[in-house]
């Protein structure tokens, strides 16, 4: 009896990890070498307020125009090389798109199928400016099956642009848990595109900065099994290596358990090795069941916002604060108007004593201000500001004219039962097929936490040093919750970082995050913890509650802390930074 044959690899590789990223990274991942699915992901939490309030001007939109522009260069390179497209970017949408997108084919004269995936769409609750649930991959399989060249997403999530390819091209079904997890890693992986090859990389001064001049975008190699090698094109920018790949895997994510509409991935069970340059092989991924309910997300108008820097410079830094602080507020009394419901001040201590330059010899001071009311922030915000040009504090002036403030978005996400969402995939030939939500779930639930390894020799010497001169790291924001990855490189430094860096300490190194809960999942096959803070960012990116609202730099802030180091782990590792 002669074997089955095996299916070759699926080669998907990415394009867009954000609405706005590369332009011309559609063009590249189609010239730079064979591939098989092309994807793009133009969706955040953010961006579905900005498709909100675009349909709200016009009906007929509410999708990333950018993709329709990048797709008049690119469609007819990726007809000609049999590439299919997948992409979300039909936001609030897809069905405008699809049309938009067989219109654009037509007028460049390319014959393609075109198919599309709805029913993310959920009823808008009063006060509300969208509503969707996050789909998974089986309408895009289903659309890939039936023969369509690209296919256009609503909310999806975003390994979901893997998984579906990757659904269709070995058959899996609903049951193909462990090759579904797999798929979802490396879709994972690749959804932010130049994050996994050497973008917003803690160790990048480790690399050619030549090479980090411009990344290239990723691609995986997702074999049948669901393992997959995690590379770019030859001869393009940036790299990969078992570190971009981890603090991709760490970005956004939380516990062991990282759930999905297809499958349940086990974080905890990844396994990356390297398989030669620019080459990690992902393997070894267990999947369980998926939840009974999909995240949904929904964005509102939160209120209105004005901000005002003023400019401090040279002696008397805080008394000048003071004296301002105290003349706006009483500027405010005089006028007659409501102080804002929310009134934030930050002095930003970027001065230097016995400055060179002028810019190096002030400081920043913020002033925010939010309120349902536009007018508690507007004209009365922004006159105050005016009034005191002179007669402040000496050298009063501000980086910018005071405006009359802007709206801001809310984030929030709710779960809603599956079997209520009807995920549909509308073929090119215009039949609809509505996807069955899987027959199989498990409610989710935090596992146990995996035994540590054995502490770190007690009673070596150690030196204090920043965190980041041994441990990397990638932050993040989900809703109004960031995350914070930390991992290591070798198993000696993960028996201290594993007793270390606790919550406590955690807490102890960025104040910030004091008061608030803090969950630490530790994930070992990765030498990693993961921190979730609750409540950092407020009530989401869109509403700008701090000075960094996606908390993208929080991992760095935290890397630049110091504490004690054993110091045979500081061997080696130059230490400028490093005090006695």
């Amino acid at each position: 009896m002669n074997a089955a044959p095996v299916a070759a690899p699926l080669r998907i590789g990415n394009a867009s990890g954000f609405y706005g990223d590369r332009f011309d990274a559609l063009r590249e991942m189609l010239t730079g070498g064979p591939l098989d699915v092309v994807t793009g992901d133009y969706l955040a939490e953010l961006t579905m307020l900005i498709l909100g309030r675009s349909r709200l001007k016009d009906p007929d939109k509410g999708y990333a125009t950018t993709f329709l522009r990048q797709l008049e260069d690119g469609l007819g390179l990726a007809h000609e090389r049999g590439v299919k497209i997948v992409a979300n970017a039909g936001g609030l949408n897809p069905a405008g798109l699809a049309d938009a997108v067989r219109q654009m084919a037509e007028k460049v004269g390319v014959p393609v199928a075109v198919a599309h995936v709805e029913g993310d769409g959920l009823p808008v609750p009063d006060g509300y400016l969208t509503a969707n649930a996050y789909l998974g991959g089986s309408g895009i399989a289903a659309c890939l099956r039936a023969g369509a060249d690209v296919v256009v997403t609503g909310r999806v999530t975003d390994a979901a642009l893997v998984t579906g390819p990757a659904a269709a091209h070995f058959g899996w079904g609903p049951d193909d848990l462990d090759a579904l997890a797999g798929a979802v890693v490396a879709g994972h992986v690749l959804e932010c595109g130049t994050q996994a090859t050497g973008g917003n990389y803690a160790f990048f001064r480790e690399h050619d900065a030549r090479l980090l001049r411009r990344p290239g975008f990723p691609l995986a190699e997702i074999h049948a099994d669901g393992s997959s090698v995690i590379t770019k094109h030859d001869g393009t920018g940036g790299v990969v290596d078992v570190g971009t790949v981890t603090a991709q895997l760490l970005y956004e994510t939380g516990g062991a358990r990282y759930a999905g509409p297809d499958v349940t991935a086990r974080l905890d069970t990844v396994t990356l090795t390297p398989d030669g340059p620019d080459r990690v092989r992902v393997d070894r991924v267990r999947g369980e069941p998926p939840p009974p309910t999909l995240k949904a997300g929904l964005t509102r108008l939160g209120g209105w916002r004005n901000e005002v820097v003023l400019v401090l410079t040279g002696l008397d830094i805080e008394a000048k604060a003071a004296l301002v602080k105290d003349q706006f507020a009483d500027a405010l009394a005089r006028a007659g108007a409501r102080p804002p419901a929310e009134v934030r001040w930050e002095l930003v201590r970027t001065d230097r004593a016995d400055a060179g330059t002028e810019e190096r010899a002030s400081a920043l001071l913020r002033l925010v201000v939010r309120d349902r009311d536009a007018d508690a922030v507007g004209r009365a915000v922004s006159g105050a500001a005016v009034e005191l040009a002179l007669g402040s504090y000496p050298g009063f002036h501000v980086t910018a004219p005071p405006g009359k403030g802007a709206p801001y978005g809310v984030f929030e996400a709710r779960p809603v039962p599956a079997a209520d969402v009807e995920h549909t995939a509308v073929l090119p030939d215009g039949r609809r097929e509505v996807q069955e939500p899987p027959a199989r779930t498990r409610e989710l639930a935090e596992l146990e936490a995996p035994p540590l390894p054995e502490p770190y020799p007690a009673g070596t010497p150690t030196r204090r040093a920043p965190l980041g001169l041994i441990a990397g790291a990638r932050s993040g924001d989900k809703g109004g919750d960031a995350n914070v990855g930390v991992w290591v490189r070798d198993d000696d430094a993960w028996r201290w970082l594993a007793h270390e860096l606790t919550v406590e300490r955690l807490k102890e190194l960025l104040p910030e995050t004091a008061a608030l809960r803090v969950v630490r999942h530790v994930l070992p096959r990765l030498r990693a913890l993961n921190f979730t803070v609750h409540g950092l960012l407020g009530e989401g990116v869109a509403a700008q509650a701090r000075f960094d609202p996606q908390a993208k730099g929080l991992g760095e802030w935290l890397r630049s802390r110091s504490l004690p180091v054993p110091v045979p782990l500081l061997e080696g590792v130059p230490l400028p930074e490093v005090t006695a």
